[in-house]
């Protein structure tokens, strides 16, 4: 990506987010390409790095391990694996070890499923295979301390075999001659030490011309003396001469390892890349984490579409500060490729216009951004931004030559694929004129199909916005009530500088305010009046759609709530209509299972039967069970029919009344009482029936069941 001038990414606050990625940054590898950050321009490069910072974002969030604790700076020893006679120590080589280890445990970790749910990660190993053998060669020589095993060579094992003897048997003899020179009461405090590499016994200086042997030296204080006994100097010859070998075996086993594991320096070499790479995937999904960066939709063309979009930097300082950040949501697309945002001083037009360079740049570096995940970026190729006072003392340019020395700049290198920022366009100068500059400069970057976004006080270009294709106005809302700038971003209007407003708050004095008022063009303080008012109607409208919408959602929610009340009460009728149909049915089979069982019996008895007479009984008794079965169900049947109409009541019986005859189940209604018994009409025909099989009852209303 191509920038101008050089301070761009450092006027946009892009250095800043390189500290902060360096900073989460453990490899050297990682820092140096956190302080190099590439900006690309292909989308293949962006959708990748950005896909591999959202999985290890996810990673992070669910908990996940990723085996990748080493961050190892192995650039020295890997380098001198390459460079024929050089000699690692055992310290090297664990380290290396530990590289291997690392490598062995990521490419485990890739299992089939992982490689699946992480696919963007799992490339960063896959033209990368895993050597064994680096392992088997070190720990073939090394344990877990880096010291040369004993079986490392069979001559190493031999020498440290006489070694061991050596040593043991200067211990015994030592032992013998300190116990008898304690008994003589030559010994000094400290008893025995270490001179240059032998084993010598402290002896107060008075006595030491009573022992036998070689004067290695003396204290400080020139009172005790140290000698190596003359029974065993032989020994720590022959223990000094073993050590050498040993030494000489140890170096040669070491150079013999060193070549070994040279021919896979390349290997190693690319393995402590990746490591790097992974702890930048790490660094970039941790700061992802710290601004809330969403994995935002990427699409090969020159646009724009923020939504809910936060300043980096200032989302941080929020957060910390406890404050609320602000949101941008804006659009440029081809039908509207420049914006341009008026509005009071000190409202966010100028923070507004970085947040929006920034969040390009971080994306085309692939960093998640504080963004709405619907977002949308496009890639640009170009970016060119003018913002402050670039007035140049070394070349003699005022604020203005400089000004339009840029624009100059911006004019003949604009394209489709330039993405440009300019700060109050046109200051510096006369208004009309400096006005008038900015308006064919803003008409030419909208010719040459530029995308960018221009900050103005001027009425002119606010008016040409509105009327010009491909450009648009942006107003910085503004509360004229209590006089404080809202940092909202509105598209589709220009905005009013609020410039009387402001000396208003300020309390300067209104004399002055009014004679300012009367020096300015009637039109032009009309147009800024108009401004004000459209937007401070726009901002009424704006709270009243908000009010209307948490009403609809309210009652939303009231329907959603009384559909799941009738859901639930249609879904109780069910169940009870169920249990109902469930008991009849219950009754049912056991009606049934009980007459199967009548009948097997019968059945049973009649084939056991040895006369006719008894099988003609048996005969009548199946006859009367279902006749009896079916009279009965025809009884229910009307019983069930009669209690849906009428209910029993309590009271005397007499004519007039409804009765329920209870043997048959029909209702009549009796005609007249005859002792203990009672004429019944049903239908045309009377009966008479006892009053003990009589029940007085009621027609249901119309609520009863």
């Amino acid at each position: 990506m191509k920038f101008f001038p050089e301070s761009a990414l450092s006027q946009l606050e892009f250095e800043q987010i390189k500290f902060l990625l360096a900073e989460h940054s453990k490899t050297e590898y990682a820092k140096a390409k956190s302080s190099d950050l590439r900006i690309h321009t292909r989308i293949d490069f962006i959708q990748l790095e950005l896909q591999q910072s959202h999985e290890y974002k996810l990673l992070l969030q669910h908990g996940q391990y990723f085996p990748n604790d080493h961050t190892l700076n192995l650039s020295r020893e890997i380098r001198l694996l390459s460079i024929p006679g050089a000699v690692l120590n055992g310290e090297q080589f664990m380290l290396i070890r530990k590289l291997a280890d690392s490598m062995q445990s990521i490419f485990r970790w890739f299992d089939p499923e992982r490689k699946t749910a992480y696919p963007a990660l799992a490339k960063v190993i896959q033209h990368l295979h895993y050597e064994r053998k680096i392992l088997h060669l070190i720990d073939e020589v090394l344990d877990e301390n880096g010291i040369v095993r004993d079986g490392a060579s069979e001559g190493l094992g031999r020498i440290r075999m006489g070694l061991y003897r050596k040593r043991s048997e200067l211990r015994r003899v030592f032992d013998r001659i300190l116990s008898k020179l304690n008994k003589a009461g030559y010994v000094a405090d400290i008893e025995e030490s270490f001179l240059n590499g032998r084993r010598v016994v402290a002896l107060y200086a008075e006595h030491k011309r009573q022992v036998k042997g070689i004067l290695h030296g003396e204290s400080d204080t020139r009172r005790t003396s140290y000698i190596e006994p003359e029974e065993t100097i032989a020994i720590n010859n022959d223990i000094f001469a073993l050590e050498n070998e040993e030494s000489s075996e140890v170096y040669r086993i070491l150079r013999e390892l060193t070549g070994k594991l040279s021919v896979h320096a390349e290997l190693l070499r690319a393995y402590h890349d990746i490591l790097g790479e992974f702890d930048f995937i790490r660094a970039k999904a941790k700061l992802g984490t710290d601004v809330n960066g969403q994995f935002p939709m990427l699409s090969d063309k020159a646009q724009v579409n923020l939504k809910e979009a936060y300043h980096p930097l200032l989302f941080l300082y929020n957060k910390e500060s406890g404050k609320t950040t602000i949101p941008v949501n804006l659009s440029l697309q081809e039908k509207d490729r420049i914006l341009v945002i008026s509005g009071p001083n000190a409202g966010g037009k100028t923070v507004t216009m970085k947040t929006v360079g920034l969040l390009q740049l971080m994306v085309q570096s692939g960093l998640l951004v504080p963004v709405h995940p619907n977002s949308e970026f496009g890639i640009f190729k170009q970016l060119m931004i003018h913002i402050g006072d670039t007035q140049s003392i070394e070349f003699e340019l005022s604020t203005y030559s400089s000004h339009l020395k840029h624009m100059k700049h911006f004019i003949e290198n604009a394209n489709g694929r330039s993405l440009f920022f300019i700060d109050e366009l046109g200051s510096g100068s006369d208004p009309n004129l400096g006005g008038a500059f900015a308006e064919v400069i803003l008409e030419e970057l909208a010719r040459k199909h530029a995308f960018g976004i221009v900050t103005t006080h001027y009425l002119n270009l606010k008016v040409m916005a509105n009327k010009t294709a491909g450009i648009l106005n942006g107003a910085m809302a503004f509360d004229e009530k209590n006089l404080q700038p809202l940092y909202k971003l509105i598209i589709g209007k220009p905005g009013s500088s609020y410039t009387f407003s402001i000396a208003e708050r300020i309390g300067l004095d209104k004399k002055l305010i009014e004679r300012a008022r009367n020096l300015v063009e009637e039109d032009h303080f009309r147009l800024d009046k108009l401004l004000n008012s459209a937007e401070q109607d726009l901002q009424q409208v704006q709270k009243k759609e908000k009010e209307l919408q948490k009403l609809l959602h309210e009652n939303e929610k009231l329907k959603r709530e009384t559909q799941v009340l009738l859901n639930k009460e249609k879904h109780d009728q069910q169940v009870e209509l169920l249990k109902q149909q469930n008991k009849i049915t219950e009754e049912r089979i056991a009606y049934l299972k009980e007459m199967e069982r009548k009948l097997k019996q019968i059945v049973f008895d009649w084939r056991k039967a040895e006369n006719a007479e008894d099988k003609k009984q048996l005969m009548k008794q199946m006859q009367a069970l279902l006749f009896k079965q079916k009279e009965k169900q025809v009884v229910e049947k009307a019983r069930k029919k009669i209690n849906s109409k009428y209910e029993e009541i309590e009271g005397s019986i007499v004519p007039g009344a409804k009765v329920l005859m209870k043997k048959n189940h029909q209702v009549g209604e009796v005609q007249e009482i005859r002792g203990k018994k009672a004429i019944v009409k049903i239908g045309l025909l009377p009966m008479q029936v006892s009053l003990d099989d009589l029940a007085l009852v009621k027609e249901k209303t119309n609520g009863e069941e």
